[in-house]
Order: structure tokens, then C-alpha cells, then sequence
């Protein structure tokens, strides 16, 4: 941020007590940084906060994911009813449709693109290959040196004409910057969009090259319609990958060897075309190793068939070949161990020449192709193994390899961590990260913020990418949080995102953001964090304790938990309603138990809302069924404890 230097001569009382002043304008909430600066946390409520400039004073809401820089010059920008857009060549269809709804949501009834602005119109200017002359005539600095990905925008006037920017230093950094662009206009968690702009300048880009979602966990697959969703819901929050890569799709894994019937190639073809209008790489995995023979050639040319029908019948652009929870220690067919020989290191020799061929034979002849990326069958810990060290030296060094950290579901992520395993693997690793995944504990929701993992590691991989529920709205919150940290891990604050990606899902419903903070706190325990329910248990803590107004304010609360079922957003109330109609009946349960000791309710009553409570199960994707958890060892114990 910037200073106001004094010379030594000048520093006397009047003249420090006008510093204080500047300074404290300055300073004040929610300003952001100067350019080339660091970026300002987010307030930990997650809300828009005033901001003082001059003499103006405008709301300067919080940006997700939090910006590199954010300088907040004075004044304002009304959008107006006629906008007039200019784009350059490179600015694609998808960026400029973003653009043009967050205008009309702001009131501009007339959008038009090419035309040159009317009198006192405002004019938007996007550009998606760096340098912009429109920058420039209001005094910002260019997006010149910023990382693949990064933009400029800037909101201002020019010699009193309203202007916006939208600099990117690529096609992604302009789509990027659109969406930055429609929370100026709709901040996150407001219920309408605002048609004012608060004059400010942005300078940004991610910490990491690849930010997304793998769709790899065990169960019932995400419909059509909710991956489709969950595409754009990545690209409104700048994540740029989705791994496809369901357990239970029998093309990629049982049936890996047969091309894809029509009808499920269409939907492939229909995720693609959405995958590259939201500036995101769909990333095709396909995963032989259960069957595959290594040293068989019709086994390579079948793998090499079935990815050509993904690039020439649905336009994939991108392949994994996942070899992750197979038999390391047998071979699927005799003439493997006469060509390899025994043991682990024999199998990664094996891997890597299967890899290799695909990567050669297919994808280096194809213009436009990303690097190949694999999943070893040895895909965690930090520690040195002959499978490792003959896939290192075998694999070619182009290929990513996937890698979950210290286990399978890491509570921590350190950087020192990354950087051994990317040495032992000998090729850019990119973490599969499990959380918040929940196919291995099927009776929780696992609705707490993406936490534990050190600020420096986004910079030391080449990407992260998130494995999401099997209940893909419940997903979002988790995944909006870990959006926020993979774009800007300084700036990352667990329980502000968490919160801001509640707002979203509750899209500007406060009565359902009220419900929502109460269903996620009991529903939030996880590896990365054990904490459970911290609301209700500093709520119960209180009511122990007597203090003043501490039983209003438990019943309350579960007030609001008791409703739930009915006050959740709607895309919520299907997949997760088990644990939505656990944590009603708990609540009802622990509301009778507040009424014990008035004599409004009977220990039988409390006892017959608690086995409601419990009789609420979950089948997970072994057919094993189970109670599902909700908030365990606050809820239940509160009641016991009153009974």
C-alpha cells in the first residue's frame, strides 16, 4: 500500500496529525491494495464493506476469488441504459455474453457491440491479448508480465466520459475478468444487481496453473444435467479444469475397450462444447488397469481407438490414464511377466512404456493436444519406492503425474511434501486432492471450508484439483472455498470463503442463508478439520453456563436447524435430504429438551424425536447402509446430556 513520506524537516505536530488522517482514509475497511501490492484479505464475514475515496463514497463489495491487487479510486460509474462494448478479435463469444448479462442485469437496456458510445453513454473495452490503448487513457498500468490467465480492469472516467476495461493477457484472463466484471455489478450474496460501478482498478492472475474438479469418486455418477452446472459453476469462480473420471462409467473402466454408443457420446460431446465456452479443459480419463496388458498391442491400439473417438466425435482436447486402485502385485496376463519380469518396479516399467505410447503415438501428432496425465498406482505418501523410481526414469518427460499427498485423504498439504514427491516421481505433479469427497465415509456431509493446506503450495505444483461429494450442490460451498485458495492462497481466509460460497448457493435468499450456516455447521466435521458444529457447541456451552439470553438464543438457532428441510435451496432438498430431515428432527429433539425442565415436554417425547433423529440412513456405493451423522457429539450429546 502506498505511504505518504515526510521529509524530516516537515515532521511536526500539525503535520503528523495530517498524516494520521490520510492515513487512516487510507486504510480504512475493505480498501484493497495498490498495484503490485499484495492482496487484501477478505473481511471474515465475507460481506461488501464501505469504502471512503475522497469525497465519494461507494460500496466496494468483496471479490471471489480474492484479488491479487484492488485499488479503489473516487468516485463512481453509473451503467446506464445504452452501453456500447468494444472487443477485440481474439475476445471470444462466451466472455463477451458474460459481459453483456451483467450489463443488462445492471439496467442497461441497450448492449451493443462495435458501436462507439453516445453522449455520456458508458463504453466497455475488452481485450484478450494483453496491451490495451484503453488502459492507458486512464492512467492504468497494462497486464503486460502477468501470469496465463491474468487480466487488468479498470472502472473509471476519462476526461469525465464512464469507462471499463477488461485486459486480459490471454483469452482466459478476459473470461476471468468478466466474471470479476458481474460482481462489481452483482456482488456476491446481494439479492439484485447494483447500476453503479464503484470506480476502481484490478490487477490479477491465479497462483496455480490448473484449479478444478475431478469427478473421481466411488458411487452413483453426477447426472448430465448437474455436470453441466457444475461447469459453469467452476467457471464463474475462475477454475479452469474438470477431470472426467466417474468410477461407475463402464466405457472407462470395465469396458474401457468399447468406443461409446452414441447416445452417451452426445453427452460427452455436449460437455465438451460447454467446457470451452466456460474457458475450462475437459480432461478425459480413462482407466485400463484392472485388464490391461501391458506389452499387448491390440491393448495399446485399443486405448489409442477409444481416445480418438473422444478427440474426433466429442472434441476432447485433453486425456488422462488413470492406473490408480489396481492389483500392483499381479499381472493381467502371462506375457507381461515374461517381458517385465516380477515386482513393483517391473510395473512401473510396464506403465511407462504404455503411457509413453499414447503420449506419442497420439497425442504429440496432434496439434492443440495438453500433456498426458496419469494417475500412479503408488499415488500418495512422500517415500522413495521401486515402482516410483522405474516410472520416473521410464515415463516421458512431458507427462503429468497425479499424486493425493502424504495419504489418501490428507489432512495437511505441505509444500516441502509436494516438492519430494514431484523429485521421486521425476515429472510435474499435479494433487488430487480428496476433499471434499465422501464416497469413504458416505453417512457425513462434509460441508466445511478447504483448509490445511500451506499458502506456498500452489506456486510449487502444477495444478490442484478437487474430488467433490457424490451430492454435487452440497459440493459447491467446499469448492467455491478451494477456488478462493488456489487463485489467491494469501488472501485466503477458510471461514469468509466458506461463508461466501454459502451466499452463492442461497443466491441472495437471506432466509436461506440463515438455514444454510446452520445445516453446514453440523455438518462440518472432516479429516481436514474435526471441528464439529462450533456455532451450536458455543451455543450449548452458553446455556450451561446460565448466561443472560443464552437459552433465546439456543432456541433459536434450533429454530432455524428444525427448518431446514423447507428453507435450504432447492437443488440441496433431493441429495442431501437425509441429513437435512436428521438435523430437523435432532433439532425438534433438542428443542423438547430445552422444554424438560418447564415440564412442556416428557422424557418420552425427547426420547421418540431422538429415534426419528437416528432412523435417517444413507446406502453408500457397497450397498452398506448406515445412519447418517449429524452434527455427532454436539446434538446428540446435548440431549443425552438432558435427559
Amino acid at each position: 500500500m502506498r505511504q505518504l513520506r515526510l521529509p524530516p524537516q516537515l515532521v511536526i505536530g500539525f503535520v503528523l496529525g495530517l498524516v494520521v488522517v490520510l492515513l487512516a482514509r487510507s486504510c480504512g475497511p475493505g480498501s484493497g491494495t495498490s498495484e503490485g501490492g499484495s492482496a487484501a484479505a477478505p473481511a471474515d464475514d465475507g460481506k461488501a464493506h464501505t469504502t471512503r475515496a475522497g469525497s465519494a463514497q461507494a460500496n466496494l463489495p468483496a471479490l471471489w476469488p480474492a484479488p491479487r491487487s484492488v485499488r479503489r479510486d473516487a468516485g463512481t460509474v453509473p451503467i446506464g441504459h445504452g452501453v456500447a462494448v468494444r472487443a477485440d478479435s481474439g475476445t471470444d463469444a462466451a466472455t463477451l455474453d458474460a459481459v453483456t448479462r451483467a450489463l443488462r442485469a445492471g439496467g442497461a437496456d441497450e448492449v451493443r457491440l462495435g458501436d462507439g458510445p453516445k453522449s455520456g453513454e458508458l463504453l466497455v473495452t475488452v481485450t484478450s491479448s494483453g496491451p490495451s490503448t484503453a488502459l492507458r487513457t486512464l492512467g492504468v498500468d497494462q497486464p503486460t508480465g502477468l501470469a496465463p490467465g491474468g487480466y487488468v480492469l479498470a472502472v473509471g472516467r476519462d476526461h469525465d466520459r464512464p469507462r471499463a476495461v477488461l485486459a486480459g493477457v490471454d483469452p482466459d484472463g478476459a473470461f476471468h475478468a468478466a466474471q470479476t466484471f458481474a460482481q462489481l455489478v452483482r456482488p456476491v450474496g446481494s439479492s439484485a444487481a447494483r447500476g453503479t460501478l464503484p470506480a476502481v482498478r484490478v490487477r490479477d492472475w491465479p497462483a496455480t496453473a490448473a484449479r478444478g474438479i475431478v469427478e473421481g469418486f466411488y458411487g452413483t455418477p453426477w447426472t448430465q444435467r448437474e455436470r453441466l452446472e457444475q461447469l459453469d459453476f467452476a467457471a464463474r469462480w475462475k477454475l479452469d479444469t474438470y477431470l472426467y473420471s466417474p468410477k461407475d462409467d463402464p466405457y472407462l473402466r470395465a469396458r474401457w475397450r468399447d468406443p461409446y454408443p452414441e447416445s452417451r457420446l452426445a453427452d460427452l460431446r455436449a460437455l465438451a462444447r460447454q467446457a470451452s465456452a466456460d474457458h475450462i479443459s475437459l480432461v478425459y480419463a480413462l482407466s485400463p488397469g484392472p485388464s490391461v496388458c501391458y506389452s499387448s498391442a491390440s491393448d495399446t491400439a485399443a486405448l489409442i481407438r477409444k481416445f480418438r473417438q473422444l478427440w474426433d466425435d466429442a472434441g476432447v482436447r485433453a486425456f488422462a490414464v488413470p492406473l490408480d486402485d489396481i492389483d500392483i502385485d499381479r499381472w493381467n496376463c502371462a506375457r507381461d511377466a515374461a517381458v517385465y519380469g516380477s515386482g513393483r518396479g517391473a510395473v512401473g516399467r510396464a506403465q511407462a512404456d504404455l503411457l509413453n505410447k499414447v503420449q506419442r503415438q497420439f497425442l504429440d501428432a496432434r496439434d492443440g493436444a495438453a500433456p498426458l496425465i496419469t494417475v500412479p498406482t503408488e499415488y500418495d505418501g512422500a517415500r522413495s519406492s521401486a515402482y516410483k523410481a522405474a516410472l520416473a526414469a521410464g515415463l516421458d518427460r512431458g507427462v503429468e503425474v497425479m499424486w493425493t499427498g502424504p495419504l489418501v485423504v490428507s489432512p495437511a498439504l505441505r509444500t516441502a511434501q509436494a516438492r519430494e514427491a514431484a523429485r521421486l516421481y521425476g515429472h510435474p505433479l499435479l494433487v488430487w486432492d480428496n476433499y471434499p469427497v465422501n464416497d469413504y465415509t458416505a453417512d457425513h456431509l462434509l460441508l466445511g471450508p478447504y483448509t490445511g493446506r500451506q499458502d506456498s503450495l500452489p506456486g510449487a505444483v502444477a495444478g490442484l484439483l478437487a474430488n467433490p461429494m457424490n451430492q454435487a450442490a452440497a459440493s459447491d460451498p467446499a469448492l467455491f472455498s478451494m477456488a478462493a485458495y488456489t487463485w489467491n492462497p494469501a488472501a485466503y481466509r477458510p471461514a469468509a470463503a466458506l461463508d461466501a460460497g454459502l451466499s452463492v448457493l442461497a443466491d441472495g435468499d437471506a432466509r436461506a442463508l440463515t438455514a444454510l450456516r446452520a445445516f453446514a455447521d453440523v455438518n462440518r466435521s472432516s479429516r481436514l478439520d474435526s471441528t464439529q458444529a462450533p456455532r451450536l457447541a458455543a451455543l450449548t456451552a452458553a446455556y450451561r453456563k446460565g448466561g443472560a439470553g443464552a437459552e433465546s438464543a439456543l432456541r433459536e438457532h434450533l429454530r432455524v436447524l428444525a427448518s431446514v428441510p423447507d428453507t435450504v435451496p432447492a437443488s440441496l432438498r433431493t441429495s442431501a435430504a437425509p441429513w437435512l430431515a436428521s438435523a430437523r428432527d435432532w433439532a425438534r429433539a433438542a428443542l423438547a429438551a430445552l422444554d424438560l425442565r418447564s415440564g412442556r415436554s416428557t422424557r418420552a417425547q425427547v426420547r421418540s424425536l431422538r429415534a426419528a433423529a437416528r432412523s435417517h440412513t444413507i446406502v453408500d456405493w457397497q450397498g452398506r447402509r448406515s445412519t447418517v451423522e449429524v452434527g455427532t457429539g454436539v446434538l446428540d450429546t446435548f440431549v443425552s446430556r438432558a435427559l
